[in-house]
């Protein structure tokens, strides 16, 4: 199939346009590359299914406009987006920008050729979780940061034209992904953070207390998610959440990876109060309509994470 990989070029991105080409379709990939690397891609650049990269903003509509009349996309799978919460903290204008107007960009394009829409949220939507089984999909939402609060109203658009249009769209709600890829910096995830610290000699910092929970799922778990939400009617006009289905954590997370208490210590939170304080996910939905789940351990995944870290993976 002809496929738009927005973000493609970011960490999640780059693991589905990995399975998109290995499963034989053309793929295009949109990334201005805010967030993302074009040496995420390299190895993809001789693959006969691997059509363009294009380094433009889904902001710029008229430019969206002559790329889906050039390429009649099948299916759009949309991640490019703000994704830092503090960042949208200290300017909720450019995270509003890029995860709600560009959405709205990319769905009047999806609308006018009838192209399938999956569009990436976050489990950042939640309230915290209260119930041992985990959060559902009828969960209570709680946008406690601008980053939230701009991708509820995404999925809101990206039903809506479901609802009104009968456009094929899915919203994807997968919980924390860490893996090979994600940045280990400050704009990286937890776990790349405190395995390159680990093994740079250096503390593990947590913020807060650290007995906020997340729910962590394996990137190439996540991609297999991502690809099989693209694939199936069962979900049309749904909300699917992928996750482990066992949270951990962060103070035992830091130990698992450290294995010494004396090399992690607690600072000041930046924004407690977009902290969420639990966040286990209830997978059923998405066992039952796209008969997926997760296969990579915790235990296992941080270990393919080192080692990726370990031999040279990108900070």
């Amino acid at each position: 199939m002809k496929i738009l990989l927005t973000g493609g070029a970011g960490f999640i991105g780059r693991w589905v346009a990995k399975r998109l080409l290995d499963e034989g379709h053309q793929l295009w990939i949109l990334d201005n590359l805010s967030n993302g690397r074009e040496d995420n891609l390299k190895e993809f650049r001789e693959h006969p299914g691997f059509m363009q990269f294009i380094n433009r903003s889904i902001l710029d509509e008229a430019f969206l406009e002559d790329l889906f009349r050039q390429h009649g996309f099948e299916i759009c799978y949309h991640l490019a987006a703000s994704i830092n919460v503090q960042d949208s903290i200290d300017d909720p204008r450019t995270t509003f920008n890029n995860d709600t107007l560009g959405t709205f960009f990319i769905l009047e394009q999806c609308r006018e050729h009838r192209t399938r829409v999956v569009f990436m949220s976050t489990c950042m939507v939640y309230d915290r979780c209260t119930d041992k089984e985990g959060i559902t999909e009828l969960h209570p939402i709680k946008p406690a940061s601008p980053y939230a609060g701009a991708k509820v109203a995404a999925e809101n658009m990206v039903l809506s034209y479901y609802f009104a249009y009968g456009l094929p769209t899915v919203v994807i709600r997968p919980f924390n992904t860490y893996g090979p890829f994600q940045k280990t910096g400050g704009e990286g995830g937890v776990v790349a953070i405190f395995i390159n610290n680990y093994l740079s000699g250096k503390d593990l910092n947590i913020y807060g207390e650290g007995t906020q929970t997340r729910d962590l799922l394996y990137v190439e778990d996540c991609a297999r998610f991502v690809v099989a939400a693209g694939f199936s009617d069962a979900v049309n006009g749904e909300i699917v959440n992928a996750g482990l289905g066992w949270d951990i954590s962060i103070n035992d997370l830091a130990l698992l990876i450290a294995g010494d208490k004396a090399r992690i210590r607690h600072i000041e939170h930046i924004h407690p109060q977009s902290e969420i304080q639990k966040l286990l996910c209830n997978s059923d939905k998405a066992r039952r309509l796209l008969q997926w789940k997760p296969e990579v351990s915790l235990e296992e995944g941080i270990a393919r994470t080192t080692e990726w870290i370990r031999s040279g993976g990108l900070t």
